[in-house]
């Protein structure tokens, strides 16, 4: 599941994770910034990195969670014991707080996974990826940062603005950065969901997504980012260069899976 190494998206940001699930390192001249902390397993990836940029986990100021899933979420205790503020929306800091294994008790899935390995068995190498990365067994996570309406985050290197887009969980955000056109999604735009099989801009299968119904409104919400942004940056699948309206505009013509 490795990605031989991270890649740079854009001048300065650096896609890290493997092929299931992303998260982005940020250079910024303020400090290092995270968005999403991949699973427990990405660690050694993290700091290769960072060792050839001249850099250490002490040097990432900001983690800026998309929300409280664990493949998002797995690294946020190291980073918070390196003196990273972590930032999450309040109504997803729950996991956190309860570890990774509450995210089905705090943002219970629409549909069971059952229905959807019996179409297509293959995608039951997604969940167990995870378990073998250490995702459900990171460590609980207290003090985190929260918000609980879009703001800009002017503590945070290049003050980044929330946006809240619950649907895919309660807390699910997207963190736009204007200056520098770009705009991540994490799981509330995906551009790969593994139990659909579908390649191209998309809403995450019912069987991890909380409410569907507000996930498609959130859509909505992102389309008022159009101006904000060049590259939309997924927690699944490839970045996305064709505008923040062309990619909504096919996740509602793929509709709710």
């Amino acid at each position: 599941m490795s990605r031989p190494a991270p890649t740079q998206v854009a001048p300065g940001v650096h896609r890290l994770g493997d092929h299931g699930v992303n998260f982005y390192l940020i250079e910024d001249p303020d400090g290092l910034v995270l968005v999403d902390a991949g699973t427990p397993a990405h660690l050694k990836q993290l700091r290769t990195l960072l060792t050839g940029l001249g850099r250490s986990l002490a040097d990432v100021r900001a983690v800026l969670l998309t929300h409280g899933h664990p493949d998002h979420t797995g690294l946020a205790h190291s980073l918070q014991e390196a003196g990273a503020d972590l930032w999450i929306h309040e109504r997803d800091a729950a996991i956190l707080r309860d570890g990774p294994r509450s995210a089905m008790r705090h943002a219970k899935p629409e549909r069971s996974m059952l229905p959807y390995l019996l179409r297509r068995p293959s995608a039951l190498a997604l969940p167990l990826g995870l378990a073998r990365s250490g995702a459900f067994t990171a460590p609980a996570v207290r003090g985190a940062r929260v918000f609980g309406a879009d703001q800009v985050l002017k503590d945070v290197p290049g003050a980044p603005r929330a946006v809240v887009l619950p649907g895919h969980t309660p807390g699910s955000a997207a963190y736009a950065f204007p200056d520098r056109g770009l705009l991540f999604t994490g799981d509330a735009l995906v551009t790969a969901d593994g139990f659909s099989d579908h390649t191209g801009p998309t809403i995450v299968s019912r069987c991890f997504t909380h409410d569907s119904r507000a996930a498609l409104t959130a859509l909505d919400r992102l389309d008022e980012l159009t101006a904000d942004a060049d590259l939309l940056l997924p927690g699944h699948g490839e970045p996305f260069a064709e505008g923040v309206r062309t990619a909504t505009r096919q996740a509602r013509q793929f509709g709710v899976h």
